[in-house]
């Protein structure tokens, strides 16, 4: 099955456990092979979650919400090459 890439814009997040805490709770959603985020202190950073399964932007607004963080947008997802 081809990979499933989704790109979110996240406020709220300022240091590097802050990007823990996203990551581990996006990468706790079913079908979710890997998440990588670069952050942007203070400002809107940016996770990519690469996935087997399609993930609707709810269940990604669900999760970065419960790592304390907002996700203010979300590119669709794409075929990850």
């Amino acid at each position: 099955m081809e990979s499933i890439r989704t790109t979110v814009s996240i406020s709220g997040m300022t240091c590097g456990h802050c990007v823990s805490s996203v990551m581990e709770e996006l990468q706790s959603l079913k079908g979710v092979d890997d998440v990588s985020v670069d952050l942007n202190a203070g400002g809107v950073s940016t996770a990519i979650v690469t996935s087997h399964l399609t993930i609707s932007p709810e269940e990604i607004g669900e999760a970065v919400a419960e790592a304390g963080y907002l996700v203010i947008a979300s590119d669709g997802m794409e075929p990850a090459t």
